[in-house]
């Protein structure tokens, strides 16, 4: 595309270091720097925390659950407002994941998952109700 960073492109880097509590921060230092995007890939959290900071910078995120179900935007096919992204929509293929499982090891009981509460509930339901309602 022809962007150099340094030449033809600036990039504000910033990490919360694991901190979740220091987002809003960063954030808000970015929309006070008046970037021209905010980049929030695979975290939840930081995508959120970047729709509050601002509603007119425009935000890309890359997620594992459903963006319209956290708010993030309105709809799939028409986000609205200044977010826009890819999620891979993990609990989508929820009951599937249980049936490859169920066919690799047939004896393998009970089965855990492990999810990112941060993340939203969604995985976590997609599971449990794969759980009560085999493909």
């Amino acid at each position: 595309m022809g962007y150099v960073e340094g030449r033809n492109l600036a990039i504000e880097y910033r990490w919360a270091e694991g901190q979740n509590d220091r987002l809003p921060a960063l954030a808000t230092d970015l929309v006070r720097r008046k970037v021209g995007v905010i980049v929030a890939p695979g975290s939840t959290t930081a995508a959120l925390v970047a729709k509050a900071a601002t509603q007119s910078t425009p935000i890309v995120f890359t997620i594992g659950a459903d963006p319209v179900e956290l708010g993030l935007v309105a709809s799939l096919n028409r986000p609205a407002g200044n977010l826009t992204g890819v999620s891979v929509l993990n609990g989508a293929v929820a009951a599937k994941c249980l049936e490859f499982l169920h066919e690799l090891v047939p004896a393998a009981t009970p089965i855990a998952v492990l999810v990112n509460p941060a993340n939203g509930i969604s995985q976590w339901a997609a599971f449990s109700t794969a759980q009560r309602h085999p493909a």
